[in-house]
C-alpha cells in the first residue's frame, strides 16, 4: 500500500511538471528557448504556426515552358517538383504545399510569404553556374552572354550552384574576389582581384567549370562581418580549377549563372585546392546570399518551367473560419465538460480535469513540433476532443458496474481501468491506423489538408490514452487514498 501511495505522489508530480510545462508552452507571448552556455547555442522561437488558409501568403502556378508537341515525362515533372519542395524549404516555409497539376502543372502555395518576388526567383529558376574563360575582356555584371555549355536536360538531374559576390577579407576592394582557401594552413592564400572594363565584344565564351562540379554550398559571416558565399569543388573541378588559373594568369575570369555575368575578376596567380570564398565590398544582403545558396545546394530543375499565374491569397476567409472554428470548439468542450459533470459526478469533475491538460498538453505540441494549423487540421484537433473523453466514458461505465456488484471503490476503480483498456485500446488503435493511411495518402499526393488533418487528429488520440490512463487514473487513486469521497452516490450510482 505505502508503495503504490508513493507511486501515484510520483505521477502526479510528473503531470503537475508536464501541465506546468505545457501552459508556459501555450502562452501567447512565450519568449521561446535562448541558452548560451559555452559550445551549448540554442535559439527556439516557440509560436503556433498557421497555414495559407488561416493567415494568407502566395499561390503561384507553374507549367512546363517547353513545345506544344513535346511530350512531357511524368517522372522529370515529380523530379521538378521535388527539387521546388526541397528548395521552399530552404526558405523556412511553414507548410508549403507543392503538389502537381495535370501532366504539366505544379502549384506551390507558401503560406506567410512576405517577398514574393524573391521567393518566385529562388524556386523557380534553373540556376546554372558556369566559370567562363573571358580572355582579356572585363563583362560588367548583369551582362547576358552565350557559353560553350547548355542548360540541363530533362534528364539526368545534375546539381547546380548560383553565385553572388562577398566581400574579401581585409580591406574592401571595389570588385569582387575570388579566395582560394587551401586545407592545409601553410598553403599561401591566392587572391584573383578584377580589372577594369577591355571591351564590349561577346562572342561564344568557353565554359571552364559547370556546377556539377561543385559539391556544396554555404553562407557565413566573414571576419569583418559581412556575408560571403563559400562553394566547393569535387576532385576533378578542383584540378581543372588550378590548371586554368596556373595557364592564364593575367587573364579575366568571370562567375555567370544562367547565362548572366555575376562578377569577373583578373587571374594573378595559380589556384590550388577546392574551396573557393566569393566575396565583394559591402558584403551581400542576408537574403540575397540565402537565394544563391539554396539554388546552389539544390540544383537545377529538369524541366524549365514558367509562371503561368501568381497570387496573394488574403487571411480574410481564414480570420472569419477560423474564429468559427474557436467558437465551436469552445461550445463543444463547454458542452461535453458540463455533461461530465452532470452524469459522472465527482469523477467527471476530474475527467474535466483530465480534458483541460489533455488540451494544453496537445496544444503545446503543435507549437513545440511545429504542427502548422489549416482549417482541417482545426477540425481534427475538435474531433479528437471528443474521442479524449471516449475512454474516460468507458472507464466509469465499468466502474459503475463494479459499484453495483457491491465491489469497494478501489476495487471498482481498478476492475473499471482493466476492463475497458481492451475496448479503449482497439478503437484508439483503429483510428491511429486510418490517421497513419491519411498521412501517407496526403504525403504521396501532395494534399497537405489531408495531411494536416491527419496528424492533428493522430496527436490528439495518442495524447487522450494519456490522459485517460494515466491522468484521470492517477486522479482517483490519489481521492481515494486520501478518503476524501466515500459514498458511491458521487461516483454516478
Amino acid at each position: 500500500m505505502f508503495t503504490d501511495r508513493r507511486r501515484t505522489l510520483a505521477l502526479l508530480g510528473l503531470i503537475i511538471v508536464l501541465a506546468a510545462t505545457a501552459v508556459w508552452i501555450d502562452l501567447p507571448g512565450n519568449p521561446g528557448i535562448h541558452i548560451h552556455l559555452g559550445p551549448v547555442n540554442l535559439d527556439r522561437d516557440i509560436e503556433l504556426r498557421r497555414g495559407l488558409d488561416l493567415q494568407g501568403g502566395l499561390q503561384v502556378l507553374l507549367e512546363a515552358d517547353l513545345p506544344p508537341e513535346e511530350t512531357v515525362d511524368a517522372g522529370a515533372m515529380e523530379a521538378t517538383r521535388a527539387i521546388i519542395e526541397q528548395r521552399v524549404n530552404g526558405l523556412g516555409v511553414s507548410e508549403p504545399l507543392i503538389q502537381l497539376s495535370g501532366s504539366k502543372r505544379i502549384i506551390v502555395e507558401l503560406p506567410g510569404i512576405e517577398d514574393p518576388e524573391r521567393a518566385i526567383q529562388t524556386f523557380g529558376e534553373t540556376g546554372l553556374l558556369e566559370f567562363i574563360d573571358a580572355g582579356r575582356s572585363f563583362l560588367p555584371a548583369g551582362t547576358v552572354v552565350t557559353t560553350t555549355e547548355e542548360v540541363a536536360p530533362a534528364t539526368p538531374i545534375t546539381p547546380t550552384v548560383t553565385v553572388t559576390a562577398t566581400t574579401e577579407m581585409g580591406t574592401p576592394s571595389p570588385e569582387p574576389t575570388l579566395t582560394a582557401t587551401e586545407a592545409v594552413t601553410a598553403t599561401p592564400t591566392v587572391v584573383i582581384t578584377p580589372t577594369v572594363p577591355a571591351g564590349t565584344e561577346e562572342p561564344v565564351y568557353q565554359t571552364i567549370l559547370t556546377g556539377r562540379h561543385l559539391t556544396g554550398a554555404t553562407m557565413s559571416f566573414g571576419e569583418l562581418g559581412l556575408m560571403e558565399i563559400h562553394f566547393q569543388l569535387n576532385d576533378e573541378g578542383a584540378a581543372l580549377f588550378e590548371q586554368y588559373t596556373r595557364t592564364h594568369v593575367g587573364q579575366q575570369m568571370c562567375i555567370v549563372l544562367d547565362k548572366e555575368i555575376v562578377s569577373c575578376a583578373r587571374i594573378n596567380e595559380r589556384i590550388p585546392g577546392g574551396s573557393v570564398r566569393i566575396t565583394r565590398e559591402g558584403g551581400f544582403s542576408e537574403e540575397e546570399a540565402e537565394s544563391i545558396v539554396i539554388r546552389l545546394r539544390y540544383g537545377a530543375l529538369p524541366i524549365p518551367l514558367r509562371v503561368e499565374t501568381n497570387r496573394t491569397v488574403g487571411p480574410t476567409l481564414g480570420e472569419d473560419s477560423l474564429q468559427k472554428s474557436l467558437v465551436a470548439g469552445a461550445i463543444g468542450l463547454s458542452t461535453v465538460t458540463l455533461f461530465m459533470l452532470l452524469y459522472y459526478r465527482f469523477p467527471g469533475v476530474l475527467a474535466d480535469l483530465a480534458l483541460l491538460i489533455y488540451a494544453s498538453v496537445v496544444l503545446a505540441l503543435f507549437k513545440s513540433i511545429p504542427v502548422v494549423l489549416t482549417l482541417p487540421g482545426i477540425a481534427g484537433f475538435i474531433l479528437s476532443v471528443g474521442m479524449a473523453v471516449d475512454a474516460n466514458i468507458l472507464i466509469f461505465e465499468r466502474m459503475k458496474e463494479e459499484l453495483r456488484a457491491g465491489k469497494g471503490l478501489r476495487m471498482a476503480v481498478e476492475q473499471g481501468f482493466s476492463r475497458a483498456w481492451p475496448s479503449i485500446r482497439d478503437s484508439n488503435f483503429s483510428t491511429l491506423i486510418t490517421c497513419a493511411i491519411l498521412f501517407w495518402f496526403g504525403s504521396y499526393f501532395g494534399a497537405s489538408v489531408v495531411k494536416g488533418f491527419a496528424l492533428t487528429l493522430g496527436l490528439g488520440v495518442l495524447v487522450s490514452m494519456f490522459t485517460a490512463i494515466i491522468v484521470t487514473r492517477t486522479f482517483l487513486r490519489l481521492i481515494i487514498d486520501l478518503d476524501v469521497v466515500k459514498h458511491h452516490r458521487w461516483f454516478g450510482v
